[in-house]
């Protein structure tokens, strides 16, 4: 925290409570995916979903931090960011608590995407109300939140199967997950009507305006190559559970296995995008990290029981690309409105693309019957990865390719624009200042 001797000790409490609430936020952004992963079948076989529905099932998380994450500036410009975060956790805890009071699968599917929505929605809130109230330690925060994001989604793993025989239906499995979306909403309250800081920007000056990614090379590198990982993030949070089950195990121990991914690649999920801002060649980073998802790939098609833990430990390493492809994004632009603009970009287009992986996956599953032809898609998957990871590690600039020239004009203080919040505040912020 950005406190000092001098602060008053009752300031010091209010942003304990806010780093609080930051922490509880993060627990909730990924679990109500993972809890869904380790309970899939028992969920297939409550709502008498095909192989096919519950690839859109598990398709849904990608779609809806794409569209939702899209529309959350407009919100941002009309609604205190405060309030919207309790709005955000809202959403999630009437989302989940829904879901598992249905028996209808369209019900089952909207109230997922409602309790998403309020993911996508808290994905770019976050960032903003660390800067508003940690602004000497944004780095700090940002990486305490990240790592409550990866231990929130193990924990609902590993728990889910557990919970929901301890009360004998998958809905407590997943629903127990609202009460902590709930809670997260708490320490928000008192902060709803505080209003937003200023930035500083150039008058007559858009962030993001003058730059067009989708007209240059490097934006649909980034844009592809985000939404590759993507594919094999989101497929194994939605399927790999499944395949470990399969395979003989458990339904606990596969769920444990799920978790592994993410407690496996924590202490790498801190490293390697270090790594990757001090090299001078990406391209070897990310072509390594990129073969281990590949061989994670043939060891589970080959032999998915006996290596479980050595391919569930080379996936974690190599999902690590995620991290990574932050900093890249910092790297391939000069200005803050150029990484706002490739980063808005990358990700919008690249989640669509990685919708594209679960549901691919469940209707191969159910085609064949196995795992061969699914691991064998998103192996064809790495392949186009790694050609863009190669691409995405060449020196080059997405203004340079997007002839956007630079604003001149005297600063003045004027409210804040998403784009220039998220510049300022944003994973990207640090690795860009290091860049300057």
């Amino acid at each position: 925290m950005s406190t000092s001797d001098t602060t008053p000790p009752v300031q010091r409490r209010q942003l304990v409570m806010v780093l609080v609430g930051i922490v509880i936020v993060a627990v909730n952004l990924r679990a109500v995916v993972t809890s869904l992963g380790a309970l899939l079948d028992e969920v297939r076989d409550g709502l008498h979903l095909s192989g096919a529905l519950a690839g859109v099932v598990t398709t849904i998380p990608t779609l809806a931090f794409a569209v939702f994450g899209a529309t959350t500036p407009w919100l941002v410009r009309r609604v205190a960011p405060a309030r919207l975060l309790v709005g955000a956790m809202a959403l999630l805890a009437v989302g989940q608590l829904l879901r598992v009071l249905t028996d209808a699968p369209a019900a089952f599917i909207g109230f997922s995407a409602l309790a998403l929505a309020g993911i996508a929605v808290a994905n770019v809130l976050l960032p903003m109300m660390v800067k508003q109230n940690f602004p000497g330690r944004p780095g700090l925060v940002t990486g305490a939140y990240t790592v409550s994001m990866s231990i929130g989604a193990a924990a609902a793993s590993a728990t889910a199967v557990p919970v929901a025989h301890a009360f004998g239906s998958w809905r407590a499995g997943l629903g127990v997950w609202a009460v902590l979306a709930a809670i997260a909403i708490l320490p928000w309250l008192p902060g709803a009507l505080r209003r937003r800081q200023q930035v500083v920007r150039r008058p007559g000056h858009h962030p993001g305006a003058k730059i067009r990614p989708a007209r240059t090379r490097i934006g649909w590198s980034m844009a592809v190559f985000f939404g590759m990982q993507s594919i094999a993030g989101y497929a194994t949070m939605g399927w790999l559970a499944q395949l470990f089950r399969d395979s003989g195990f458990t339904p606990s121990t596969a769920g444990l296995l799920l978790a592994g991914v993410t407690l496996f690649a924590l202490p790498f999920a801190l490293l390697m995008p270090a790594l990757a801002g001090r090299v001078r060649r990406l391209a070897p980073v990310l072509l390594t990290l990129t073969s281990m998802s590949a061989i994670a790939y043939v060891g589970l098609a080959v032999a998915p029981h006996s290596g479980a833990v050595l391919w569930v430990t080379l996936l974690g390493i190599g999902q690590t690309v995620f991290p990574v492809s932050l900093v890249v994004i910092g790297m391939r632009a000069r200005t803050p409105e150029g990484t706002v603009a490739l980063s808005a970009f990358a990700q919008s287009v690249g989640y669509v693309l990685a919708a594209l992986g679960p549901l691919l996956v469940g209707i191969l599953y159910e085609a064949t019957g196995g795992w061969v032809a699914p691991l064998g898609v998103l192996g064809v998957a790495l392949v186009v990865q790694a050609t863009a990871g190669v691409l995405i590690s060449r020196p080059a600039f997405v203004e340079d390719e997007a002839h956007a020239p630079g604003a001149n004009g005297p600063i003045e203080a004027v409210e804040p624009t998403p784009a220039a919040v998220l510049a300022e505040t944003g994973p990207l912020a640090e690795p860009l200042r290091e860049a300057a």
